[in-house]
């Protein structure tokens, strides 16, 4: 299908172009062009008229001389002034040719070059139907860590003793919650990661129901940790519950936009990350982690990014003196408020300026922004949650 609409776009383009190049010039008709069909329609009228019995043959003999003088010198003027309609030339008809070969040899390519002309059409459901598949069908915990292994992690042998002493005291002991949370973060400490998501999940079934959003956060970190980035179905379902448990859990929240990354959602993945860069707080871990990401997110997604002040630009600016980092965050908020005003923007760069004025102090023009994209935005509920939070660190906003 992708062929037959690019053949005939591209026939469509050669026709357009070589059509004006073939296609006979029609030039005005110059004086001696006009006087020459003039005079040959007078010499027809004198044989109709000879015909008829209106002229004598001597009358029409002399007719026929003198229109005939003047038929001579018209046809002088006619081929001087270089008038009349002009074929199409030799040359012409090779420039077309050309052209022609230029543009479907340059199209094909481009697209040579930059398409992948073997590949299949992929309609949306079918790419939908694949995402669902591979989302099934992705490794579990176990299968994750056995391809990573354990880290070697440089540390004293005192530590590793003790570390040791304490996996035996854990053995003799195993429903010590205490000891369980000491081995796992020692085990972390150690890189021996597969052995501290065991002694978190070992907790989990310990605290049972009583299990708060911290508890889920650190077993599903522990689980990406140990499968070097990867959130298998287990880590998410500890996300999810870590999220319900607390919506507001930042960490959790990070770690969700990488599961919907991995699980080829860039596009939500963008929302949730920028709302977490618009609420800061700029020292809070997941913020550079996110900044590193999220302009390759954003290009995997298809949106465009605008500048503007956002979590990063505001903690670069600590080292500066207070004058100095008034002046760099004001000169953005004054850049990024004016292309708002005029010609619109994202939730999440009105977020950005929201919260950029509370940096500032100036929480009345944070208000108002706050108001103004209230509605902008009624009714999008996504775009809605950013901006409340963004209000929120503002103080504008309960």
């Amino acid at each position: 299908m992708v062929w037959i609409i690019g053949a005939v776009a591209c026939l469509i383009s050669i026709v357009v172009i070589v059509r004006p190049i073939l296609a006979p010039k029609n030039v005005e008709i110059g004086a001696g062009a006009k006087d020459l069909a003039l005079y040959k329609d007078q010499l027809r009228e004198v044989e109709s008229d000879l015909a008829r019995g209106v002229l004598s043959d001597d009358d029409a003999g002399a007719a026929r001389l003198e229109i005939s003088r003047r038929i001579l010198a018209a046809d002088k003027r006619a081929q001087a002034e270089d008038g009349g309609a002009i074929a199409p030339k030799r040359a012409n008809q090779i420039l077309a040719g050309l052209v022609a070969i230029t543009v479907l040899g340059g199209s094909l390519g481009v697209y040579a070059s930059l398409g992948q002309p073997y590949m299949p059409d992929r309609p949306l459901v079918m790419r939908l139907s694949e995402l669902k598949a591979a989302r099934a069908n992705r490794p579990n915990q176990d299968q994750a860590e056995e391809r990573v292994g354990d880290v070697a992690v440089d540390v004293a042998p005192e530590y590793v003793k003790l570390v040791e002493q304490l996996r035996g005291a854990v053995a003799q002991n195993p429903n010590d919650e205490k000891g369980l949370r000491l081995l796992a973060l020692h085990e972390f400490r150690l890189g021996k990661y597969s052995a501290a998501r065991k002694a978190q999940g070992k907790i989990m079934e310990l605290v049972g129901d009583n299990a708060i959003a911290k508890d889920y956060s650190d077993f599903a970190e522990v689980m990406i940790v140990a499968a070097n980035g990867y959130v298998s179905p287990q880590a998410e379902l500890a996300l999810s519950r870590a999220l319900k448990a607390d919506p507001t859990d930042g960490r959790s929240r990070y770690y969700s936009g990488l599961a919907l990354i991995q699980n080829g959602r860039a596009d939500v993945a963008h929302r949730l990350w920028s709302g977490l860069l618009a609420e800061g707080p700029a020292s809070a871990p997941w913020i550079p982690l996110i900044n590193a990401q999220i302009g390759d997110v954003a290009r995997a997604a298809g949106i465009e990014t605008a500048p503007g002040p956002d979590a990063a630009d505001v903690a670069a600016a600590a080292d500066m003196s207070d004058t100095d980092r008034q002046d760099m965050i004001r000169g953005m908020v004054e850049g990024l408020g004016e292309r708002l005003a005029t010609e619109g923007g994202s939730a999440d760069e009105w977020a950005r300026l929201i919260r950029a004025l509370g940096v500032l102090g100036e929480t009345g023009r944070a208000s108002a922004i706050w108001k103004e994209a209230q509605g902008v935005f009624a009714g999008k509920q996504d775009a809605l949650a950013t901006l409340h939070a963004a209000a929120q660190a503002a103080e504008v906003a309960n």
